[in-house]
């Protein structure tokens, strides 16, 4: 049977003041009791709450803040959409996946049910209210792929792939928040509202990631494409040498990666640094 308590029994359960624990409620961090007559009845979930609010100020989290916490999960919002990092903006929305979308997705028309239960199960897709819905950017990209005509089962295999090694750099970034950042934040006053700056912070590591990613992501593809040009011969080698290729190329730097490349040792990694910008002469 569920345990209750007069607002009395729960100050001493939870070390409160009662007056404290109107104020709460007040300011709409702690759910009202439930009430027979005058008299309040408190459950287990008001002593969760309220460690909860505990633990939120002993971070620094101001009340209004708490309490906006509190408000946007009891009304099914994410983390990501409580401290604003682009859960439902632009390709990220959420959209309906028609039947005829799903035709179009799939390039043999050979639609079968399993394709959607697999991308379910990978989350690359929900059921709501009878009809599954995707991002917005799945849907786009999934439709140039399909125009290739990439079968659906190598694209969910790539997806699953792909979502193992973004959840890895999700979790690197992270860490990184927990570990550099947020003990700043953790040790701040309790009187300081931190939640703007959680949000601040965690967006600006949000696109931050997302850059690097990008960036890093087009160095990778860059490479491969080398790889796989050379793999089936089309660049010039040793037996294959066209007169364009001694031409100098008109851009501002050489783009392929060749043998030329350096890797420097250290000492002259470290001239480069004592030297600075007045020069423009090469280090050795």
């Amino acid at each position: 049977m569920e345990q209750v308590m007069t607002v009395d029994e729960l100050a001493v359960r939870v070390g409160l003041p009662g007056s404290t624990i109107r104020m709460y409620q007040t300011k709409g961090v702690l759910h009202p009791p439930r009430r027979q007559g005058r008299v309040a009845f408190y459950d287990a979930s008001h002593v969760e709450r309220l460690a909860l609010v505990q633990r939120l100020q002993s971070r620094g989290f101001s009340l209004p803040a708490i309490a906006e916490l509190v408000k946007a999960r009891e009304q099914g919002a994410s983390v990501a959409q409580v401290l604003g990092v682009g859960d439902e903006e632009g390709p990220d929305d959420w959209v309906r996946v028609r039947v005829r979308d799903i035709r179009r997705l799939v390039p043999t028309g050979d639609v079968r049910p399993r394709l959607l239960v697999r991308a379910l199960q990978l989350g690359l897709l929900r059921w709501r209210r009878g009809w599954p819905h995707t991002r917005r950017w799945a849907l786009e990209a999934g439709g140039r792929l399909a125009g290739l005509n990439v079968p659906c089962d190598d694209v969910l295999d790539s997806f699953e792939k792909l979502r193992r090694a973004t959840d890895g750099i999700a979790a690197d970034f992270v860490e990184v928040f927990e570990r550099r950042l947020w003990p700043a934040l953790a040790d701040g006053a309790a009187e300081d509202d931190q939640l703007d700056r959680v949000r601040e912070l965690l967006v600006e590591l949000t696109y931050t990631a997302e850059t690097a990613v990008v960036g890093t992501l087009r160095e990778s593809i860059r490479d491969a494409a080398e790889e796989f040009a050379r793999r089936h011969r089309l660049v010039p080698n040793d037996d294959f040498r066209p007169a364009w290729v001694e031409e100098p190329v008109p851009i501002a730097e050489r783009v392929v990666r060749t043998e030329e490349d350096e890797l420097p040792d250290e000492p002259t990694i470290q001239r480069f640094l004592d030297r600075g910008d007045e020069q423009d002469e090469p280090v050795r």
